[in-house]
């Protein structure tokens, strides 16, 4: 990460990429992370509760469900007021959900599910912290665009990408994650314009088949590994990358 203290928003914090996430910038300057997830004191936040008792001048656990808009403004004006006005730097908008299914097969609940949580939940998220995003920017001395000045990283997947599709489409058979995944990608792409004079700025990243209860098991590499490179290609970033479509090496992705 970034060699100067910066503030960092992550959603989906608990399991997965984000809990290691969570783990591995802890390994860098910050001045706080906000670990976000939906129940911070259920079982599936114990890792999650320990990490943050272990660096608790740092990491502040925020209830987050990114499928309901009331509660991610309640954790906006939360993480507002823990800011007191500094702004927030870099938000990671890793939360989503899943589902196995072809075009024939497809329900309306399970697009409108996959949709809600994977497109509007980060448009929620982008909504509701652009105000403490806009105030890193007026706060900030550094030139350009950077992850030490505002940026947003949302988290897509190669399947989202159209171009692709008849690659991996046989062995994954996820059309409403796919739908949800395009949906993402174009509203970073429409994001990067709006907000490039402003100096925000905005990519798509995909992390790699990833060993996670999302990834499976049978997928390529593990989650140390796929983060450790997330991070670099985030450190890396310049008004130059502003609206891309990249993956955990850096490497851009065809839309």
């Amino acid at each position: 990460m970034s060699s100067k203290p910066i503030s960092v928003l992550i959603t989906g914090a608990n399991r997965g990429l984000g809990l290691e996430m969570v783990k591995q910038m802890m390994q860098s300057p910050l001045n706080v992370l906000f670990a976000c997830c939906r129940d911070p004191d259920g079982p599936k936040a114990e890792e999650l509760r320990a990490l943050a008792k272990k660096h608790s001048a740092i990491i502040k656990i925020i209830r987050m469900d990114t499928a309901d808009r009331s509660s991610i403004k309640q954790a906006a004006e939360k993480v507002g007021s823990l800011l007191g006005g500094k702004g927030l730097n870099l938000v990671i908008n890793n939360a989503a959900t899943l589902t196995y299914s072809n075009v024939a097969d497809s329900t309306p609940e399970a697009m409108a599910k996959e949709f809600n949580t994977n497109v509007i939940g980060p448009m929620s998220v982008i909504q509701e912290f652009l105000p403490y995003l806009r105030d890193a920017v007026k706060k900030s001395k550094v030139p350009g665009m950077s992850c030490e000045k505002a940026a947003v990283i949302n988290l897509s997947s190669i399947l989202g990408s159209i171009e692709s599709r008849t690659q991996s489409f046989t062995s994954f058979q996820t059309v409403p994650y796919r739908a949800s995944k395009a949906g993402l990608n174009m509203l970073t792409a429409c994001a990067a314009f709006e907000f490039q004079k402003e100096e925000i700025l905005f990519i798509v990243l995909h992390p790699g088949w990833v060993k996670t209860d999302m990834g499976t098991a049978d997928a390529d590499i593990d989650a140390h590994e796929s983060v450790q490179g997330m991070l670099q290609v985030i450190n890396s970033l310049t008004e130059k990358h502003n609206g891309a479509f990249l993956d955990y090496k850096g490497q851009s992705i065809p839309w």
